[in-house]
């Protein structure tokens, strides 16, 4: 398995020119967010429902935070509670009735954004070689973060 360092280079060669880095640094969380807003409103079969937690993007959530325990536990850490706060934040919109408007808005636009990031850059986005690296692209955003916070991963 490639260690978090080799996942993180190889997904920067791809995210160097000043302007994609700051569209990444938005565009990947809020594309998380608006996934597991999608995933949220996936009608949850009878077995899931007595569970008002237990929704499909909780289901996602799982086996992502179990790599990124393996990969590095700061990285697990911090993803794990970012991933609690999209959750809420998901919350949130399902109360109010916003979710999947909001998170089909989100999700196009963000992803809108970010394809006109990699033609500002002229290279490829990353998972294209690897799905992988759509998981790879909340870590790399969230070393910027632990970069500016001084903690060291």
């Amino acid at each position: 398995m490639k260690s978090l360092n080799d996942w993180l280079k190889e997904y920067g060669e791809s995210h160097q020119h000043p302007t994609n880095v700051v569209i990444h640094k938005v565009c990947v969380p809020l594309i998380m967010f608006s996934l597991l807003g999608l995933l949220w409103c996936i009608p949850q079969p009878l077995l899931m429902k007595s569970y008002h937690y237990l929704n499909f993007s909780v289901i996602l959530i799982v086996p992502c935070l179990i790599f990124y325990f393996f990969l590095n536990l700061k990285m697990f850490i911090g993803m794990g509670i970012a991933s609690f706060l999209m959750l809420s934040g998901n919350h949130v919109l399902d109360y109010i009735g916003q979710l999947l408007p909001s998170s089909i808005i989100i999700f196009i636009c963000a992803w809108i954004v970010q394809i006109w990031g990699h033609r500002i850059e002229g290279k490829r986005p990353s998972f294209l070689k690897d799905l992988t690296f759509l998981l790879i692209g909340p870590l790399w955003v969230l070393r910027s973060l632990y970069k500016r916070l001084g903690i060291r991963v």
